[in-house]
């Protein structure tokens, strides 16, 4: 009850941050599909707040979506800032951005809020699929709003927490947020609070199969090396045809098992059926390979 009365802090939600984001995302995508202006939303910033310190902080520049979630019996806020309405009706309505912004302040007209109102309908679509992942929901818009009188989703004093987003359009920025009660939050708290970061990622396990077999059936081409020698320029200059090389290594000679130019392993030199063949002994250890490289005998 104490924390209720303070006010949650959204760091103690962390999966609230993903679900706007991912509304953010789903927001950008569904306003390509209306315009040919590249549209961007962003998530400014997001913090647990007085409702009645929001609504206060906005004057007559805003128009207000009131949506109703049935599975929490609660109602949460939507705003559009003016500027906001101004650039979506611009870049839907086939603008280019050259025209001049809108300075002076008026209200906003019949057709600016039928597109408000479209536009809160796909920002609530897009609200309840980023709470897909925490609880079934649906968010179904009420009533517009164009005065704060009229605006009642909590009692002021209660606490909310607030999303600020900017949509980045023809060169243009608006403002929007969302508001949600702390209490509508009550019910799916503990699911909020889940660190996805910090979460182990579940493997699918048909997928990790599928990803073995295609390394597994991946070819390569391996070598055995029996002994290594260094040649001078001037040496390999003096070599004629029919010269033969002694080598030190015997029969009873280890043989380095080489790929990609990495030694694997240390092999056994063998025969078998006309073949020579390589039994392998024992893993190179590429710590010792790296001393002796650095510090030869």
């Amino acid at each position: 009850m104490l924390f209720d009365g303070a006010g949650i802090s959204v760091d103690r939600m962390p999966l609230l941050h993903v679900i706007f984001e991912r509304m953010a995302a789903q927001c950008s995508e569904s306003l390509r599909q209306l315009s040919a202006s590249p549209a961007l939303f962003l998530v400014e910033s997001a913090a647990t707040e007085r409702i009645g310190d929001v609504l206060d902080s906005y004057e007559s520049n805003v128009v207000f979506g009131i949506i109703h979630v049935q599975p929490w019996d609660s109602r949460l806020l939507i705003g559009l800032e003016h500027e906001f309405v101004f650039a979506l009706a611009e870049a839907l309505f086939g603008g280019d951005g050259r025209e001049s912004t809108v300075i002076e302040k008026r209200q906003l007209s019949n057709i600016e809020l039928r597109l408000g109102k479209k536009a809160f309908d796909l920002f609530a679509q897009a609200l309840q699929n980023a709470f897909a992942t925490v609880c079934e929901t649906i968010f179904k818009l009420d009533r517009v709003e164009t005065r704060l009188d009229f605006v009642t989703i909590a009692p002021r004093t209660a606490f909310g927490v607030r999303a600020r987003l900017t949509l980045r359009i023809l060169g243009r920025e608006g403002n929007m947020f969302v508001l949600i009660p702390q209490t509508a939050l009550n019910s799916v708290r503990q699911d909020l609070a889940r660190d996805v970061a910090a979460e182990i990622s579940v493997r699918d396990p048909r997928w990790a199969k599928q990803i073995q077999s295609e390394i597994g059936q991946t070819e390569v081409t391996i070598r055995g090396v029996i002994e290594q020698r260094h040649f001078s320029l001037k040496d390999i200059t003096t070599l004629k045809i029919g010269q033969v090389l002694t080598l030190e290594a015997t029969a009873k000679t280890r043989v380095k098992l080489e790929c990609n130019v990495e030694f694997l392993f240390w092999c056994d030199l063998g025969q078998a059926d006309g073949y020579y063949t390589l039994r392998v002994k024992d893993f190179v250890s590429q710590e010792q390979e790296l001393i002796d490289d650095i510090l030869p005998c």
